[in-house]
């Protein structure tokens, strides 16, 4: 007799539900700022999940919401131009989203995260460099788990073109922009 199908197929595994814990993750940008530095800045308000088939997280599926307002670069005028309809215009367009397409394994600990970031009502697809910073359970008894990312983006491409042009040559902010995360999880029960 014939072993069927479904004999041959291993069963999946049941999904896990990660949670992001809003008070330690940091979502963080660069530019660059008259062509002489950088300024940095993030967003403070962020939540998330991530499924993931048992503990692999090479299979994860991340959804990940930022409120656009809660931009911070230590300059509140600077801040609230970044609020305004010239960059973020968070009336229209309140959050930024970031949902995951797949994920490349790129060593023991480390993955290429490839997903959709909208922007300012603009969906591209961009990629991450993660790395797996470790597992541990916490003094209350919950799993947790810590990962850092890295990636980058042109802001033109998701219609943040505010920008002058400098006396000397140059304009007063570069397209490009550098992403950094770290981020904090806990297992859901």
């Amino acid at each position: 007799m014939t072993p069927s199908v479904a004999t041959l197929t291993a069963a999946p595994a049941a999904l896990t539900t990660w949670q992001l814990d809003p008070s330690h993750v940091e979502i963080g940008f660069a530019v660059r700022h008259l062509m002489i530095s950088t300024v940095k800045g993030r967003f403070g308000t962020v939540q998330g999940t991530v499924l993931v088939e048992g503990d692999d997280f090479a299979t994860a599926k991340v959804d990940v919401t930022i409120d656009a307002a809660s931009v911070d670069t230590r300059e509140p005028n600077r801040d609230a131009h970044l609020r305004s309809a010239d960059f973020f215009d968070v009336e229209r367009f309140p959050t930024l989203t970031f949902k995951s397409r797949r994920v490349e394994r790129a060593g023991a600990d480390q993955f290429r995260l490839i997903g959709d970031l909208t922007i300012h009502g603009v969906t591209r697809e961009v990629g991450l460099d993660v790395v797996t910073e470790g597992f541990v359970r916490d003094p209350w008894g919950k799993e947790r788990a810590g990962f850092s990312a890295k990636g980058h983006l042109k802001r033109s491409e998701f219609g943040l073109t505010w920008n002058a042009a400098l006396e000397a040559g140059g304009m007063v902010l570069s397209d490009d922009i550098k992403l950094s995360m770290d981020v904090e999880l806990t297992k859901q029960a």
